[in-house]
């Protein structure tokens, strides 16, 4: 799907009644994330800066490349990386972004586990070919040491959420633009 695909999609949950609900929106807390996940997602579109390095490589890319974003608007990770894979695309044509759910068809996401898990978001950059160049996700290192830390210390969910949240607040995008260069300068 297109990114306005998605974004349709994404409201259509948060517009639906209760009782109009599939799974797993049909869970309050599911409908709550998807909320929240909205507000952030638009206000990264609105405020996120993208970087002059990545800006530049971006725009210097001369082959066509397909980005496949896997996400869900119920992730809290995908709505503070996702605007910012759009704002990039948008900067050169011949990057064409697919955006797939995780839990519906074609399921991509089980060729790209993490550590077996299904974790999204993950956007996979291909050339003109289909062939994989690089496979970002699910979030910033940074990010992942303090989800990791968490998990070691055995935090409650509401602990994660929040420090996460935090981490994304304070960085505001860097470190996964610093990434994102890193996998560009490679040949991504």
């Amino acid at each position: 799907m297109t990114f306005q695909d998605y974004l349709q999609y994404f409201r259509s949950i948060i517009d639906k009644s209760n009782e109009e609900q599939t799974a797993p929106y049909d869970n309050p807390d599911y409908i709550d994330y998807t909320r929240m996940n909205w507000s952030r997602m638009s206000r990264w579109l609105k405020t996120g800066k993208l970087s002059e390095e990545l800006t530049a490589l971006i725009r210097g890319i001369r082959e066509p490349q397909t980005w496949i974003v896997i996400t869900e608007p119920w992730c809290g990770d995908a709505a503070h990386t996702v605007p910012f894979f759009h704002l990039l695309a948008e900067l050169n044509p011949l990057i064409h972004v697919d955006y797939e759910l995780r839990d519906s068809a074609p399921f991509r996401i089980n060729d790209y586990l993490t550590q077996g898990s299904k974790s999204i978001p993950k956007i996979i950059f291909r050339n003109a070919s289909g062939e994989d160049l690089a496979v970002w996700g699910p979030r910033p290192a940074g990010c992942q040491e303090v989800y990791a830390r968490l998990t070691a210390e055995k935090a409650d969910f509401e602990t994660v959420k929040t420090e996460i949240q935090k981490w994304y607040n304070a960085d505001k995008g860097v470190e996964l633009q610093e990434e994102l260069v890193e996998i560009l300068k490679k040949g991504g």
